[in-house]
């Protein structure tokens, strides 16, 4: 029987987002950040590599390390290898297009970008060299962040760049002419020799060296996007681009900072118009759904789509540990239109799998689809305080913590088959057990209110504490699962009576004490 995948389809206890995947040969590789898990700022560790044969994403093989933050020659200032993509170059060789940054991303924005190379797509890469114009000076045009690269049938282009909407919002004042210099790590002088933007997403073309520009950056799409069609979801980081049947997709993380979107060309430097929203990790916007009901904490996300056998897939990531820095990889199958277009796609747990999962067994309560008391929080660069249903670790467990009063879990989707019990493992969340962040503590300002909102929540409780089981999110129970207050992890189930089928998965909390879920199970 073939083996299960669900998401994050790699290791429970890797940690690798801004996920690029490429087919090279018969095998698609994985190239992005890798953080640390529990980690206190983005990108901590070093490059690794995973790939699996195009015919079977469950078998996916861990590559080793690929490349080495110290192999960079500014290493340590700054210390971080940030967002990766790689290419074939017309040589043959594989190059891997990289920037640098430092804690909590600064600095992230005003170095160069880097390259590296190797002959295999697995690595290990060995410095090239910087992105340099031919009298050998940086090309530090624009904002160099979030590289993305495509050989176009032998024609290297490369696209990065970031976006904030200070410019379009109160003009280039000498206010926000010193927010730039301060962000950007530029001159006043640098800052007004653009005609239109240091900000927005550019795109240069480089010589077969891969180092040496070619053809001088400029902006892809408008950098003002009111009266566009980019106007309610602007470009803001994490670049890619990909060409499908002729067109050119440019894949981005919007301002929302939880949705990849993409935009269309007929051309690879302009004229690309808006398409739509591939996927969210709260699920904001499939089928309506607004913001104030996402179904996970929400915060930065960056990835891309591509082609593996004769199916097409997105690749992006979720947030554990309630921060930004412990960030896991996530897929799902989508489907590219007749048109063109690419309809939005639900999170699942199934992601990878080529179909639901098998309704029977034991399964590890992390690979939830949503995880939601109603109040969770968008990230922000943060690592929040705050208590709220999160995925975590502790003495080489992972499970979910901090369940509390009205927790919604949701798992898609099971093939149900002459299902009878449903249960769970948990324990209740002691001050021994409970996840205690040791980190360096970081409260983005754009956070203060979420997590101020969160420490102050209180909601009235059941004295008698209960799981509700349910196959619609908001639908009537079909099991309640009675537990206990128990210090170790003990099973609790249910008898449940559901009619076959290809169904979701939904775990409602109720109790005056908070539990953790190491484990989901059923017969």
């Amino acid at each position: 029987m073939k083996k299960q995948v669900f998401n994050p389809y790699l290791p429970l206890d890797e940690y690798i987002p801004d996920g690029e995947p490429h087919v090279f040969g018969d095998r698609v590789y994985i190239y992005g950040s890798h953080d640390k898990e529990g980690g206190h700022t983005f990108c901590m560790r070093d490059y690794v590599v995973y790939s699996a044969p195009v015919d079977d994403l469950s078998d996916w093989r861990f590559e080793g390390v690929s490349y080495r933050a110290d192999q960079d020659p500014d290493y340590p200032n700054p210390p971080y290898m940030f967002a990766p993509d790689c290419v074939k170059g017309n040589d043959g060789r594989f190059y891997l297009f990289y920037c640098m940054g430092g804690e909590y991303g600064y600095e992230g924005y005003s170095g160069t970008i880097k390259v590296a190379v190797s002959d295999n797509p697995a690595g290990p890469f060995e410095f090239h060299g910087i992105v340099r114009y031919s009298d050998g000076s940086p090309m530090r045009r624009y904002v160099c962040f979030d590289p993305a690269v495509i050989n176009d049938d032998g024609v290297i282009r490369v696209y990065y760049g970031t976006q904030y909407g200070y410019e379009e919002e109160k003009g280039l004042t000498d206010e926000v002419i010193d927010t730039e210099c301060g962000m950007f790590g530029r001159t006043r002088e640098e800052i007004l020799s653009y005609p239109d933007s240091i900000n927005g997403p550019v795109m240069l073309t480089l010589e077969d060296d891969m180092l040496t520009v070619k053809e001088e950056p400029h902006h892809v799409i408008p950098y003002k996007v009111r009266g566009t069609s980019f106007e309610e979801h602007p470009f803001f980081e994490g670049s890619s681009i990909r060409k499908i049947n002729g067109k050119y997709y440019f894949i981005y993380s919007s301002w929302q900072n939880h949705e990849l979107c993409y935009a269309i060309s007929d051309c690879p430097d302009r004229d690309f118009v808006f398409g739509g929203t591939i996927v969210s990790n709260g699920d904001v916007g499939y089928k309506g759904r607004p913001v104030e009901k996402k179904l996970n904490m929400t915060g930065t996300t960056h990835g891309s789509i591509e082609k593996i056998g004769g199916d097409y897939y997105v690749f992006f990531h979720r947030l554990t540990h309630k921060s930004d820095y412990s960030r896991q990889g996530c897929a799902e199958k989508i489907k590219i239109n007749d048109d063109g277009s690419i309809d939005q796609v639900e999170i699942t747990s199934a992601g990878l799998n080529g179909g639901p999962l098998r309704g029977e067994g034991t399964y590890p309560s992390v690979i939830c689809c949503n995880l939601t008391n109603g109040f969770v929080p968008h990230g922000s660069n943060t690592v929040l305080s705050a208590p709220f249903p999160n995925i975590t670790d502790k003495d080489g467990e992972r499970f979910i913590a901090e369940i509390d009063e009205g927790t919604l879990i949701g798992y898609k989707y099971f093939d149900m088959r002459n299902v009878k019990k449903i249960g769970v493992i948990l324990r209740a969340e002691t001050e021994e057990n409970r996840v205690i962040f040791t980190g360096p503590v970081r409260i983005d300002e754009r956070a203060e209110e979420d997590n101020k909102r969160l420490s102050e929540r209180h909601v009235e409780t059941s004295s008698e504490p209960y799981i509700e089981v349910a196959v619609e999110e908001d639908g009537k129970a079909v099991g309640i699962i009675k537990i206990e207050d128990v210090s170790e992890w003990t099973s609790f189930e249910t008898d449940v009576s559901i009619s076959d089928g290809v169904r979701p998965l939904y775990f409602r909390y109720h109790g005056s004490f908070k539990v953790q879920i190491k484990d989901i199970f059923l017969k």
